[in-house]
């Protein structure tokens, strides 16, 4: 299957994909260059381009800055490297609690729903590139669906714990992802927005 097909249907019907992502057998290697390097690509690259050609509008003064281009293609390559171990430990952290919420142990279906649960995340960083834009970011929650959604199907937790799993996850690659982009922007000149 081709990455806009997946992509298109773990968002549009994603109980069904995630029967099908089930079934396949694949590799680390084949995720992570078929799937996951291209799509975690484009929040880094939507950001460079947002904030370095269009800029922020500064509050109470209606400046607008813009990210000197070193700057912003250091934070986004060290964003997307951050990324890329970070699908990988997450997936370590939803192996290892499998057991812990009656599933059973599988890195590489645990690598699978990592991956695939992060595509409206991933995809919702199109939005970065315009200032106008930048809100429907949030529309990357969606990620926490697919997340409610896989962890039961490729992990074989109980439906009556996959709650408390998909929460416990999320807290989890909240941290880890909070940390990624706080090192990220410690590369750009920015100082972080919190």
């Amino acid at each position: 299957m081709n990455l806009i097909d997946r992509v298109k249907r773990i968002l549009l019907s994603p109980q069904p994909e995630w029967e099908v992502i089930d079934g396949e057998a694949t590799t680390p290697s084949a995720l992570y260059t078929g799937y996951i390097i291209p799509l975690a690509a484009i929040g880094p690259i939507a950001t460079v381009i947002g904030y370095s050609v269009f800029g922020m509008r500064m509050p109470f003064g209606g400046t607008v800055y813009r990210v000197p281009i070193g700057s912003a293609l250091t934070s986004a390559i060290v964003t997307y490297v951050l990324t890329l171990v970070g699908v990988y430990v997450l997936s370590l952290i939803i192996d290892a609690l499998a057991p812990t919420f009656g599933g059973t142990k599988s890195p590489i279906q645990a690598l699978k729903v990592a991956t695939y649960s992060s595509t409206a995340a991933w995809v919702s960083g199109i939005f970065a590139i315009m200032p106008g834009l930048r809100m429907l970011g949030i529309l990357g929650l969606y990620s926490v669906y697919l997340l409610y959604l896989g962890l039961p199907t490729l992990m074989k937790a109980t439906k009556d714990r996959a709650v408390a799993y998909t929460v416990l996850v999320v807290v989890v690659e909240f941290v880890l992802f909070v940390m990624i982009g706080l090192l990220g922007t410690r590369f750009s000149g920015m100082r972080p927005m919190m």
